[in-house]
């Protein structure tokens, strides 16, 4: 199946609204501990999301599971992480998302990637070698680590998904974001501090970007991405997340004044390649089509 140009904008659009939703929270944890921004945009999702999806009875025990792993661990470690990191940066190490999926889904759900996937994980692994390597980053090696620790978990927490059955995507954001809101909570009261004093103090632009991270990075970039991947297959629709970490840089040195410089960024350049050659199937590409009105 083709896609129309307006889901052509739709694909482009979930990259922008993910992509700066790391600048945003960037902005952000500057102010709020990472973990308890975490725990306010779940809420705010849950708030929203739970009235428009319907209690997934008999699986409600493996999506708390899957709020465990995929949300309260892998949000904490990868923006905690994040705070040490520029939000370009730590965008194109999430990247690893990918490569990682592919792995666990070769083990765990008997998938067969081939040789192009596996020099695909190859290379983003390369690139974080490289990444290691770089003295502009050496004193990121923490950060790098945990937002790496993050990749993981979110793609552990895939795997869990993947083996949901009659269960649908809106039903698996919204309540994951119930479950993973109290998580959160806990976490951040058990890891962080200071956290009424930044709720007390938190000025307008702050609460605008966890308005943002809930309703529009969460909400609104799942909505179209469900709707996508129920529509089409995912080969044809991953490949515009590489625009991600694009709009990501972008975003950090416009709002941020993030600089960008080839010697910070070039290991996270390779990811993007690596991850390039897993998801870019050209017999998937070549079915996009301009339909006259």
């Amino acid at each position: 199946m083709k896609l129309s140009p307006l889901e052509i904008v739709m694909a482009a659009t979930i990259p922008l609204v993910w992509g700066m939703g790391f600048v945003f929270a960037k902005g952000a944890i500057n102010h709020f501990p990472p973990i308890l921004l975490m725990a306010l945009r779940f809420s705010l999702t849950a708030i929203v999301l739970v009235w428009f999806a319907k209690i997934p009875k008999g699986s409600l025990k493996q999506i708390f599971k899957i709020a465990i792993v995929a949300a309260a661990i892998q949000y904490s470690l990868t923006f905690t992480g994040l705070k040490g990191l520029e939000a370009g940066l730590a965008s194109l190490i999430v990247q690893l998302e990918v490569p990682l999926l592919v792995i666990l889904g070769a083990l765990f759900l008997h998938e067969k990637p081939g040789w192009r996937k596996w020099i695909g994980i190859a290379i983003s692994f390369g690139g974080v070698a490289l990444m290691t390597q770089q003295q502009e980053l050496s004193g990121s090696a923490v950060s790098i680590i945990l937002v790496i620790t993050g990749c993981f978990s979110w793609a552990v927490g895939q795997v869990m998904v993947r083996k949901l059955e009659n269960v649908a995507g809106m039903q698996v954001t919204a309540w994951v974001a119930v479950f993973a809101a109290p998580q959160l909570f806990i976490m951040s009261a058990i890891f962080e501090h200071g956290q009424l004093d930044a709720i007390k103090t938190a000025e307008p632009l702050v609460w605008w970007a966890v308005l943002y991270l809930g309703l529009i990075m969460t909400c609104f970039g799942y909505f179209l991405w469900n709707t996508l991947i129920r529509r089409h297959d995912v080969g044809l629709i991953a490949p515009f997340l590489l625009l991600l970490p694009v709009f990501s840089v972008i975003g950090g040195v416009i709002f941020l004044g993030e600089n960008l410089t080839f010697q910070k960024f070039y290991g996270g350049f390779v990811i993007l390649i690596g991850v390039a050659v897993i998801t870019f199937q050209p017999s998937l590409f070549f079915r996009v089509k301009f339909k006259p009105r």
